[in-house]
C-alpha cells in the first residue's frame, strides 16, 4: 500500500456512495478532484455556470434516486452554486455540493477567494462541513450522503481546502466508511391507515392530490393500484404529473380549480399545502375541508391546515399499507357519484374554452396554438422540462406526461434559470429517452450559454423557445423615443442562431403552418436543436377564475 491524495480519496468515496455524475466548473483548487472523479468512473460534465451545474446535480439526483455531485471553485464559485442548494432544499431533492477553499494555513489572511463558505452554506443545507484532515474524507462523505438521502431528502455541502485536496495520507492509516444503503422505508400506524380509509369512504367529494414526493419514493405502482382500486378522482401537482398518466380517466387536472374548491376530503400524497396548492385555504379550498396527509416529514403535518389524519413515513411503503388494508374493505368511489359528473363537465367546459385559441391560425401565434403542435409531436416517453411564466404554466396544462419523473420545472421555489441544467441532467442520466425543453425567451436568457455544453457533449436535447419578446408579456418593437418598458426584451431575437453558432441545429418559426415541420426536423436531427417560435407579445392564458397564487 502507498499514499493517496485528498482529491483521489474524495472521488473514490463519492463513487463508493453511489455518486455517478458530477457537474461543475473547474479552477483553483478543484481541478484534481474532477480528474480523479473521471478516473474513478464518475461521469464529469463541465458546465458554463455554477448555477446550472448545481441545478443539474439535484435534477440528476431526483432522476437516479441517489445524491449526485456539483463541484465548484472557491469563493464566488461556491456562492453562485448556492442557487442550486436553495432550490434543492425547497424541492426536497438530495445533492452534494463540493466547494474548493483556500488553504487552511491561510485562513483569516485574505487568501485568494477566501470566504466563510461552510457558515454561508449552512442555511441552505441539511449538513455543511469543512474537511480539515485528509484521512477523515471517507467519514465526511458518508455522513454527507446519508444525511442528504435519509428522511426528507435535501442538499449537503463539503468544503475542500487546497491543502486537503493536495494532501496525502498513507492508505494503511485510513478508516473506510460503510456504503450508505437505500433509506429505510418507515410505515404508518395501522390505526391511522384505517382512519385514512374511513375518511375517504365518508367523503361525498373526495380528491387525491399526487405530489412529487411520490415520484421520489418510486411509489408509482402502489399509487396506481390505490387509485384503480378506490376509483378516486386525482389531481397531480406540477412535478407529480406522470406518476399516473395525465390522460387517465380519473384525472381531474382539466377541472383543477373546481376540484380544489369543492372537495370535502383531500388526500395529500407526497404534496404540500404551500403556494402551489394555495395553502389549502379559502377561497381556493372549502373552509371545512378535511385533510388526510401523507408525508415523510412529521414537521410538515398540519402546515397551513390541520390534518384530519396524519400518515408519517415513506410514500411507497404507506401506499402499500393502504392497498393491503383495502383487502378488508372492498370499497370504491361510485361511478355514478354527482361529484364525478360535475368534474367531468367542468373539464369539458375548460377544454371548450381554449379551443378557439388552439385553432387560431393568426401570425404571430398564441401559446395554445403553439402547444397544439408541440403536444401532438411530443414522444410519449419524453422527459419534459418547462420554464418560464406563461410558457410553463400553460405548458403544464397542454403537454401530457404519462410516466413518472418525466416532468421537471421551476418547482416549489419558482426558480428561473433551472431549464438548461435540468435538461442536461436528464439527457446525461437518460441517454435513451427524448429530452424536450420548452422555455420562454426570458427563461432561456438565464443560462443560454449551456447550449455550448449540450453541443460539446453531443446531447440530443430538443429545445423550444416560445419567444414573445419580454418577461411575462412583450413588445412588438422597441422604441427610440422613450425608455424600453422594464419587461421588454428584443422582439424576434434569433436565439436559434446561438445554437447554430455552437454546432447544433436551429429553426426560426413565425407562421404556425411552419411549426410542425420544424419540430419534426429538429427531432430527426442527431444532436441538440432549438426551435425559436415567435409568439404574440400580448398572448397569455385563458381567463382565470382566481388570480395568481391565492385569490
Amino acid at each position: 500500500m502507498g499514499t493517496i491524495n485528498g482529491a483521489t480519496l474524495m472521488a473514490r468515496n463519492l463513487k463508493q456512495q453511489g455518486v455517478d455524475y458530477m457537474f461543475g466548473i473547474i479552477g483553483f483548487p478543484v481541478q484534481g478532484i474532477a480528474s480523479a472523479a473521471q478516473k474513478e468512473g464518475i461521469t464529469y460534465i463541465g458546465m458554463r455556470n455554477e448555477q446550472s451545474a448545481s441545478y443539474a446535480a439535484h435534477a440528476a439526483a431526483y432522476l437516479t434516486g441517489r445524491p449526485q455531485a456539483c463541484l465548484v471553485v472557491s469563493g464566488p464559485g461556491v456562492i453562485h452554486a448556492f442557487a442550486g442548494l436553495a432550490n434543492a432544499q425547497q424541492n426536497c431533492w438530495p445533492m452534494i455540493l463540493i466547494g474548493g477553499a483556500s488553504p487552511t494555513y491561510q485562513n483569516g489572511m485574505g487568501a485568494f477567494q477566501e470566504e466563510r463558505q461552510v457558515e454561508l452554506a449552512a442555511p441552505y443545507c441539511k449538513y455543511a462541513q469543512g474537511v480539515g484532515d485528509v484521512a477523515r474524507i471517507p467519514y465526511y462523505v458518508e455522513q454527507a450522503i446519508r444525511t442528504s438521502l435519509f428522511g426528507r431528502p435535501g442538499p449537503v455541502y463539503l468544503d475542500m481546502p487546497d491543502n486537503i485536496i493536495r494532501g496525502e495520507v498513507d492508505e494503511k492509516d485510513l478508516v473506510h466508511a460503510a456504503t450508505v444503503g437505500e433509506p429505510p422505508r418507515s410505515q404508518a400506524n395501522p390505526e391511522d391507515i384505517e382512519a385514512a380509509l374511513s375518511a375517504l369512504e365518508s367523503a361525498e367529494r373526495p380528491l387525491v392530490i399526487v405530489g412529487k414526493g411520490m415520484g421520489w419514493s418510486r411509489a408509482e405502482n402502489e399509487v396506481r393500484e390505490f387509485i384503480e382500486r378506490t376509483q378516486l378522482p386525482f389531481l397531480a401537482s406540477p412535478m407529480g404529473k406522470g406518476i399516473l398518466p395525465d390522460d387517465d380517466p380519473l384525472s381531474v387536472g382539466a377541472a383543477r380549480s373546481t376540484a380544489l374548491r369543492e372537495a370535502d376530503v383531500v388526500f395529500l400524497m407526497g404534496a404540500r399545502l404551500n403556494w402551489i396548492m394555495h395553502f389549502g385555504l379559502p377561497p381556493r379550498f372549502a373552509p371545512d375541508v378535511r385533510v388526510v396527509q401523507l408525508d415523510i416529514c412529521a414537521e410538515e403535518i398540519g402546515t397551513n391546515v390541520s390534518a384530519h389524519v396524519a400518515l408519517v413515513g415513506d410514500g411507497k411503503a404507506i401506499t402499500a399499507q393502504l392497498n393491503r388494508a383495502l383487502d378488508n374493505r372492498q370499497w370504491f368511489y361510485p361511478a355514478e357519484a354527482p361529484w364525478r359528473a360535475k368534474l367531468k363537465q367542468k373539464a369539458a367546459d375548460n377544454l371548450e374554452a381554449v379551443k378557439p385559441m388552439t385553432e387560431d391560425e393568426s401570425t404571430p401565434m398564441n401559446y395554445y396554438r403553439a402547444y397544439r403542435d408541440i403536444e401532438e409531436w411530443l414522444p410519449e416517453n419524453a422527459i419534459i422540462i418547462g420554464e418560464g411564466a406563461n410558457t410553463m404554466d400553460i405548458g403544464r396544462t397542454q403537454m401530457a406526461n404519462r410516466s413518472p419523473r418525466s416532468r421537471l420545472d421551476a418547482g416549489t421555489y419558482g426558480t428561473m434559470g433551472i431549464g438548461m441544467g435540468f435538461a442536461i441532467a436528464a439527457a446525461v442520466v437518460n441517454p435513451d429517452q427524448p429530452i424536450v425543453s420548452v422555455q420562454g425567451d426570458s427563461a432561456f436568457g438565464f443560462s443560454g450559454m449551456e447550449i455550448e455544453t449540450m453541443c460539446r457533449y453531443g446531447l440530443p436535447i430538443k429545445m423550444i423557445v416560445l419567444n414573445n419578446g419580454g418577461i411575462g408579456g412583450g413588445v412588438a418593437q422597441l422604441r427610440e423615443d422613450k425608455p424600453n418598458p422594464p419587461f421588454a426584451l428584443t422582439p424576434g431575437a434569433h436565439y436559434e442562431g446561438i445554437m447554430e453558432a455552437m454546432g447544433g441545429k436551429g429553426f426560426y418559426v413565425e407562421d404556425p403552418a411552419d411549426l410542425r415541420g420544424a419540430l419534426i426536423e429538429a427531432m430527426a436531427y442527431d444532436g441538440p436543436a432549438l426551435v425559436n417560435v415567435v409568439i404574440h407579445p400580448k398572448a397569455g392564458r385563458k381567463p382565470q377564475e382566481f388570480g395568481w397564487l391565492t385569490t
